[in-house]
């Protein structure tokens, strides 16, 4: 099967003729910023954006008026967008429309019957941080960020094998055909996740929303990063969702379960989102490893181990922050041919509808939708990384453990332990005696 071919953008020019800064260098005519910017000129774009998104939907709507540059400001996406999402009067009352401030003043005005006008066109306004998400949303993805497939595809591979060649080595795979008998193949699709979740809101972005408005802003959002459901409690809003697919054999030994699911680390989520949402460079949490199950769509992945950091992306020694670009397709623009030079190559490859990816732990990996995609992902622990995890655990950062209430992270650890000692003697006595000979 072919790699899918990424939607093209019928956009050629920004909405408003934002171009980037470099075309000023070139341009014969005057700078709309600086002039219309009068004093604030001084201050860059990021400075001035963030003083803009302290004010109210109303004084944006004003400033907009004032001149073109303001107008080129106020009226930039990123600032709607917040308005709608983190005004507290708006939760769960907007539809999306065709832009975020359209969707602020229909949520906000409902009785106004506005009507769409065509954006005004400025000439001489060059900002890179205006043009640069507008770029990445209708920039088509280039062939030879796709084409790459370097992670291990396996097919018919015993239980056994499967924990000698790549949960011990620690080693990504993709593994075909094994969850060829879930219902879920059969029936997820976005009218059956819409009949399941009524009545239900669902978590997009961090921000609850009932379903089918998160599809009508899939299908109509221009965002650089689209909002993605990650919904950690899906089967309880929905249980048939739960009922539709089960773990994968390779991965039936998960003893967080002896904490039950009240008492461990957050496990598993549903995931959906439109072309070009997805995830960024991360680790996944408390030193677990985790399988991916692509139901429809399909997904590109790249990974690096652990003692590799990916171009573009800053962590701090101890993990606790990690910084890297806006978006997917930003990283992909600026530093994925970087990627293919360095000192440590990353795996890549496109995990498509009923295949499943199993991430180990401690590898960084991003994945980037490449269609309207549906998966449902578990992070575990087995024999093969308990020492791992308990490392992790003991290590009493509870700002570093994540997936449950701050004040029992710190005692995550001793609990965990103790649920092992009471429930797997094998396995807790396994870890004691790797603490014993591991200890100084």
């Amino acid at each position: 099967m072919g790699s899918p071919k990424a939607p093209v953008s019928q956009a050629t020019q920004h909405p408003h003729n934002v171009q980037p800064w470099g075309n000023y260098l070139f341009a014969q005519g005057k700078d709309t910023r600086n002039a219309g910017l009068g004093r604030l000129r001084a201050l860059d774009d990021e400075f001035l954006m963030q003083v803009l998104a302290l004010l109210p939907a109303e004084t944006l709507g004003r400033l907009a008026c004032v001149n073109r540059a303001f107008y080129c400001f106020s009226n930039h996406e990123d600032l709607w967008r917040a308005l709608t999402l983190e005004a507290p009067e708006l939760e769960g009352k907007w539809r999306f429309k065709n832009t975020w401030q359209q969707t602020y003043l229909k949520a906000s005005l409902p009785i106004h019957n506005f009507h769409r006008k065509h954006p005004l066109r400025v000439q001489g306004f060059y900002s890179d941080l205006l043009y640069q998400p507008w770029h990445c949303t209708t920039v088509p993805l280039h062939s030879s960020w796709l084409k790459r497939d370097t992670i291990d595809r396996r097919t018919g591979l015993s239980v056994e094998d499967f924990k000698q060649q790549y949960e011990l080595p620690n080693k990504p795979v993709i593994l075909q055909n094994t969850i060829d008998d879930w219902p879920a193949l059969l029936n997820w699709n976005s009218k059956y996740l819409k009949k399941v979740f009524k009545g239900n809101t669902i978590l997009a972005g961090d921000y609850p929303m009932g379903f089918d408005n998160f599809l009508a802003y899939s299908q109509r959002s221009r965002d650089e990063m689209p909002l993605y459901l990650f919904d950690k409690h899906f089967a309880s809003k929905a249980p048939q969702l739960a009922a539709d697919y089960k773990v994968p054999k390779y991965f039936d030994e998960d003893l967080f379960s002896v904490l039950g699911e009240a008492g461990r680390p957050d496990f598993r989520w549903l995931i959906m989102g439109p072309p070009r949402s997805g995830s960024t460079f991360h680790k996944d949490p408390n030193a677990t490893s985790a399988w991916n199950a692509v139901v429809t769509g399909s997904k590109k992945w790249i990974m690096y181990p652990p003692s590799a950091l990916p171009p573009g992306v800053h962590a701090s020694d101890d993990g606790a922050d990690v910084a890297c670009p806006v978006s997917l397709i930003e990283w992909f623009l600026n530093f994925y041919k970087e990627s293919q030079k360095g000192p440590v190559q990353p795996l890549e490859g496109i995990c498509r509808a009923g295949e499943v990816l199993f991430v180990p732990r401690g590898w960084w990996h991003m994945a980037l939708n490449l269609e309207e995609s549906i998966a449902v992902t578990q992070n575990y622990v087995s024999s093969a990384n308990l020492q791992h995890v308990v490392d992790f655990l003991k290590g009493g950062r509870a700002e570093l453990v994540s997936g449950c209430p701050f004040e029992q992270r710190g005692r995550l650890h001793d609990a965990f332990l103790s649920a092992l000692q009471q429930q797997r003697p094998q396995v807790h006595c396994l870890s004691s005696c790797a603490e014993l000979l591991l200890s100084p």
